[in-house]
């Protein structure tokens, strides 16, 4: 059975997909990252295989995220394309004909506006934490409320009180306010629900064309509080796909599919036993003109495979080569 691999390697989280060549998804993990992504890399590998028959084939490799480039030279990637693609292509594949995807992971979030199936305008959040997960995960863990009991609480509300969303530092001094005044839970986190979205719509989505479908996908879209807070604060109706979590590395294996079957090349996946090899990452300071690049690198057993950081090719592994 032919398939292709997805890998989307983030701050936060790191997910690993394999589909079929019909789009069906074979296995998906969802790992935290843990600040160690060339380890989580390596067991998401290993714990993939667990999942998948012998007779699946790897025909291609695509990798996404912030940590695309470190997970593309670690498993040999046919693709290596950014956040925003691969979470398009993955959204039109599910919805055909979404208009509007809203991705809330845990340290940043996107808006993608979608046109007859073509990106024509996106923003992203990678500043403020207020309005990802990690604001709500840090609130619930000072209510002490599992994260996973977080939107069947918000829906109990009959009374949301409004929370200071705009900073998580605010919030949290809003919240405790709102304790204090003898605000029942329910309220105090559907009224941080709200403070999420109003956040989101007022920076992320602030003057984009937002029409309908829309969709809202990353690990934030498993709260249902967040999404009844974007369809009242809409006015519409938002879906969430399935697989709702792991869109950006089903968005890059797709994206591996056509870019192996429209050229008919061999790919260049390294083969699953990569996650019993050797791997360390390092960096340096090149002093070969003013910008004083810094330059991050990988190795594998010991023989650099990529490098990150210049602003020239002097140290390209591929110019290295050559000499």
């Amino acid at each position: 059975m032919k398939a292709y691999l997805g890998i989307d390697v983030g701050s936060v989280s790191t997910n690993v997909v394999v589909q079929d060549e019909n789009g069906d998804v074979l296995a998906n993990l969802y790992l935290r990252t843990k600040g160690r992504p060339v380890q989580t890399i390596q067991y998401g590998l290993k714990e993939i295989t667990k999942s998948l028959t012998d007779n699946v084939e790897i025909c291609g490799v695509g990798t996404t995220g912030s940590g695309r480039y470190l997970a593309g030279v670690m498993v040999g990637a046919d693709v290596i394309k950014n956040e925003i693609t691969a979470h398009a292509v993955a959204a039109s594949f599910f919805v055909p004909g979404v208009q509007t995807v809203f991705e809330i992971g845990g340290q940043d979030s996107k808006i993608i506006i979608l046109r007859n199936g073509i990106v024509v305008d996106f923003a992203m959040n990678t500043v403020c934490a207020a309005g990802t997960g990690s604001f709500l995960d840090q609130q619930a863990s000072r209510l002490g409320i599992p994260i996973a009991e977080f939107g069947s609480l918000a829906l109990r509300s009959t009374n949301p009180v409004r929370i200071a969303g705009r900073c998580t530092v605010f919030a949290e001094s809003d919240m405790i306010h709102k304790q204090q005044m003898g605000h029942p839970l329910q309220d105090i986190i559907n009224g941080l629900c709200e403070a999420l979205v109003r956040n989101y719509l007022n920076n992320v989505g602030k003057g984009k064309d937002i029409l309908s479908p829309v969709i809202f996908q990353g690990g934030v879209a498993a709260n249902a509080g967040i999404k009844a807070a974007f369809e009242r604060a809409l006015g519409m109706k938002v879906m969430v796909p399935p697989h709702y979590d792991v869109m950006g590395a089903i968005g890059a294996a797709m994206l591996a599919s056509e870019e192996i079957q429209s050229t008919n090349k061999k790919t260049m996946f390294k083969g699953f036993l990569i996650s019993d090899l050797n791997y360390r990452t390092g960096s340096f300071e090149c002093n070969g003109c003013p910008n004083a690049c810094e330059i991050a690198e990988i190795y594998e057993e010991e023989k650099v495979i990529g490098r990150w950081g210049a602003r020239c090719p002097r140290w390209d592994i591929i110019q290295e080569e050559k000499h």
